[in-house]
């Protein structure tokens, strides 16, 4: 029997060199992407040792083009887009268009015709949708305004690429300069019919898909067989790609795209995206390994000086670009550099472009090259570039803590001294308010604090201070300025909060002179305990005016003071409660 045939060995050594490959990429902290390239070199026909089939590996990367694309179509949110579509869309138009005539230019300069330079070009000015969304995941930055703008930006450039997919068979010849004045008409006619084609085929999928896609899915995921979902995934992606392409004449990548869109709008698109996401990554790989047979390592020594032009281009052309034009919109200067840094580098669409470009004979094999080995060397320093990032942000956000503390120190040498001698009172209800009139009355400088928002915008109305807050918290005694206050009167019937408030105030200022209030004997010791001067309980109070009325001085009385003390100690706890 024989075992080494093409196809399995194929698979099998691009996998096991891709695995190898990339996990020291990985340990290395660049992309696995380039270990998957690079793996694809190593049996490739430009090395020695074993080369694999180049027909078959092919053939098994149309199958990661269509579930990467589908895969891109799942991700893909018109609601995202619309979010950021003033400069995700403008920005994105541009940002090609600027990357493009850089493109062209490089073209021209080696001699190339305008088709060749215009594809190279476009194959230059866009950037890679896995390796974005991974630098962008690694740094929690997927759900903020930066993440946003640099996922819309890159949706625009993908549905920009696709529509360059689909248009460029149909404008090949005249951009080869083979159309004459008489072959106008045709070629028109080419375009029109191509893009009636792409157009009866969305609206085949936005009426008819629509409906039937989503419902399919559901009938399968009620069934409870997570295999039979699975498979219905891979159906529907494979199927509609081949579909489009067999019914429509368009391309596999544009029908999986749409496959995704479609199925993006339903509410199980994250099980389909888990479910596929395996075989997805596998053939994604297989994609990679392709495409890295098709890379000449030689071009580092044969054309060193457009490599590096080229990777200028990838690197800072299109990141100066990018800059440029998130400023001129009004966005901050981070904001611009995270989105130039996500945009230095190219990858999937870019391979794919360059690979139609040469199968069209628009651009020589060397523009190709030029591209795989620009993607391989741009995906390698694209971390550097986050690095730097991160390392502008961190001092960045440095600058502005030491300046927001400067500022913080300046304002407070610049304010007025705190006030001496002051009175704080906690509590504002029906003792503490007339504590309060009695001392505002007296002329005492009061500070009362207050968790009722209504009484307190009352006493700043009338010219008291007045601190909106719980007393127990240090930074609102803080703000009274306890440490330099006389006097601190506790209004307030909670006498645990109170002792709260009676501690941390005592350990503020060990001189302060505290009164509070108290219903209970067991309460006049729990404040005592923390601190407290003078406790105030109502019983007492009342006990001792009754007695007064009476014609006996209580206060003189030591005998009668001492009854009132153990009267109110042996009395429930609840027998002044209302008080």
């Amino acid at each position: 029997m024989e075992h080494n045939t093409p196809l399995i060995s194929t698979i099998v050594a691009g996998l096991v060199l891709a695995f190898a490959f990339g996990v020291v990429a990985q340990r290395l902290k660049i992309s696995p992407l380039v270990g998957y390239l690079l793996a694809g070199v190593v049996i490739g026909p430009f090395t020695p040792g074993y080369v694999a089939d180049q027909k078959l590996a092919n053939e098994l990367a149309e199958i990661g083009v269509i579930l990467l694309m589908f895969g891109v179509g799942l991700h893909f949110s018109l609601k995202d887009l619309l979010e950021v579509r003033a400069i995700a869309i403008p920005g994105a138009v541009v940002q090609i268009g600027a990357a493009t005539m850089l493109g062209l230019g490089l073209g021209h300069a080696l001699g190339w015709p305008f088709g060749a330079g215009l594809v190279f070009g476009l194959a230059l000015s866009v950037a890679s949708t896995v390796v974005l969304l991974r630098a962008l995941q690694e740094r929690r930055l997927i759900d903020s305004e930066r993440g946003r703008i640099a996922v819309g930006w890159l949706i625009v450039e993908d549905i920009a690429m696709v529509l360059t997919l689909v248009l460029l068979p149909a404008v090949a010849g005249l951009l080869k300069g083979e159309a004459n004045s008489a072959d106008w008409q045709s070629v028109l006619w080419q375009v029109a019919l191509t893009l009636g084609k792409v157009a009866a085929f969305m609206v085949f999928m936005l009426v008819v898909g629509r409906r039937i896609i989503p419902r399919m899915l559901h009938y399968v995921a009620h069934t409870g067989s997570r295999e039979l979902f699975r498979l219905a995934v891979l159906a529907i992606s494979l199927g509609v790609a081949f579909g489009a392409a067999i019914l429509f004449d368009v391309s596999l990548a544009l029908g999986a795209f749409f496959a995704g869109m479609i199925l993006s709008e339903s509410e199980l698109s994250h099980r389909a995206a888990n479910e596929t996401l395996p075989l997805r990554d596998a053939f994604a790989v297989l994609f990679f390994v392709s495409v890295g047979m098709l890379v000449d390592p030689a071009i580092v020594v044969r054309e060193p000086l457009p490599l590096i032009v080229t990777v200028l281009i990838i690197v800072f052309g299109k990141s100066i670009a990018a800059f440029l034009i998130v400023r001129l919109f009004g966005h901050p200067n981070m904001t611009a550099l995270t989105i130039s840094a996500s945009l230095a580098q190219i990858g999937e669409f870019s391979f794919i472009l360059a690979g139609l470009g040469v199968a069209l004979g628009l651009m020589p094999e060397r523009g190709r090259d030029l591209v795989l080995a620009g993607a391989i060397i741009s995906i390698m320093l694209n971390p550097l570039m986050f690095v730097l990032l991160d390392r502008f942000s961190a001092k960045v956000a440095a600058a502005a803590e030491a300046a927001k503390q400067a500022a913080k120190l300046a304002a407070a040498a610049a304010a007025p001294p705190p006030p001496r001698g002051h009175i704080v009172l906690v509590g504002y209800g029906r003792v503490g308010s007339n504590v309060g009139t009695v001392l505002r009355c007296a002329g005492v400088d009061l500070v009362v604090i207050e968790n009722d928002d209504e009484r307190v915008m009352r006493l700043q109305r009338e010219s008291v201070t007045a601190i909106n807050g719980n007393a127990a918290a240090q930074e609102i005694l803080d703000e009274a300025d306890v440490a330099h206050a006389r006097g601190l009167v506790v209004a307030i019937p909670n006498a645990f909060e109170s002792g709260q408030i009676v501690g941390k105030a005592r350990a503020v200022n060990p001189g302060l002179l505290i009164v509070a209030r108290a219903h209970s004997a067991e309460e006049v010791a729990h404040l005592k305990s923390n601190g407290a001067n003078l406790v105030i309980m109502g019983e007492d109070e009342i006990a001792r005016a009754m007695i007064a009325k009476l014609g006996f001085d209580a206060a003189s009385s030591d005998a009668a003071t001492s009854a009132i003390a153990i009267n109110s100690a042996t009395a429930p706890a609840s027998a002044g409660a209302a008080a």
